[in-house]
């Protein structure tokens, strides 16, 4: 009896330990919510705000290219009409060439002079923090605030043209001509962001190894020589950031124009001429003051895709082919072995 009993006592408590097992088994899930818990909520604000004002508007502008509607009645469905119309909007083709012209014109003087700029930072030269400030202040400057300045400095007795009559050259139809126009504001767009690409490039600089450079001074290259073959092919990632963010930032100009040439009239935004009209001036004009909702969203779809493409673009035409990569490889092997 004392053996049946035995034996007996060894499945129940057996039994016990398997129900706990299942227990534990079901409590863990629930502790390592308890343990986690705490860091999402801390984090889950960001998430909040982001699906509000981030995500959400993004598939709802996706959703009312595809509708007519201007802000108040009921929404109607047009399918790809709104894509089919802009296709066809001479004012859209002529803001995406004024848009395209300002960009060239704007950012590629602009980050040379801020490799040049980098270049002489990274360089022995007193008082380089106060430099440094001085040409990120212009970054964090109101454009709104600097463009009404311009204004005033592009007018047709401004700064700019008393300028150039010192100097003997006639003034310049700087707010009135086509060519005035874009090089006004690219003048400004230069003058925005030449300083934050100048740190930005300075940044690479100071992760160069300073083998290089002392390789490329006992070689006897000059500054200019030491710019293009030491710093350039060692700034490519560098460069290749600055160029697609130079292209987003260009490919959406509006304050500067929408300052300078603002107007009630639709048909003289942008200037005369419509010469400062540019892709998101456009975009706005249509939505807010056309109240057009259904046609700016296709229009800034379409913007989104131009991105897309011309940051594809430059990142081929920045990044290079792998036989480019390897001669520069191979070329900072000889730098460093002194050659």
């Amino acid at each position: 009896m004392a053996t049946v009993a035995g034996t007996a006592q060894v499945p129940a408590a057996g039994s016990g330990d398997e129900a706990g097992g299942r227990r534990a088994r079901a409590d863990a899930p629930r502790g390592r919510w308890r343990r986690h818990l705490p860091p999402y909520l801390a984090i889950s604000p960001y998430y909040v705000l982001f699906a509000v004002f981030g995500a959400f508007p993004v598939f709802f502008s996706l959703y009312l290219s595809f509708q007519d509607w201007d802000g108040i009645g009921d929404m109607r469905f047009v399918g790809l009409q709104q894509y089919s119309w802009l296709l066809q909007d001479s004012v859209f083709w002529h803001s995406i060439l004024n848009t395209f012209e300002i960009w060239f014109m704007s950012t590629v003087p602009m980050l040379f002079l801020a490799l040049v700029l980098a270049f002489l930072l990274h360089s022995q030269v007193r008082y380089a923090a106060a430099y440094r400030v001085a040409y990120f202040i212009p970054n964090v400057t109101s454009m709104v605030a600097m463009t009404i300045v311009f204004g005033s400095v592009f007018a047709q007795s401004g700064l700019a043209n008393s300028m150039l009559k010192a100097i003997g050259i006639d003034g310049v139809s700087w707010l009135t001509s086509a060519l005035g126009i874009k090089s006004a504001i690219s003048i400004m767009i230069i003058w925005r962001w030449v300083g934050y690409n100048a740190l930005i490039f300075l940044a690479g600089l100071q992760a160069i190894p300073s083998e290089l450079f002392e390789a490329a001074r006992v070689d006897g290259a000059s500054s200019r020589q030491t710019l293009f073959r030491v710093v350039v092919p060692q700034l490519r990632p560098v460069i290749l950031f600055a160029v697609i963010t130079s292209t987003i930032n260009g490919l959406q100009i509006f304050t500067e124009s929408q300052v300078l040439f603002y107007s009630d009239d639709p048909g003289t935004t942008g200037g005369p001429g419509q010469e400062g009209m540019t892709i998101v001036l456009y975009l706005w004009q249509k939505s807010f003051n056309d109240h057009q909702f259904g046609y700016g969203a296709a229009m800034g779809w379409l913007l989104f895709a131009l991105i897309a493409l011309f940051a594809i673009i430059n990142w081929r035409l920045v990044s290079g082919s792998d036989r480019d990569g390897r001669r520069g490889i191979a070329w900072r092997k000889e730098a460093r072995n002194g050659r």
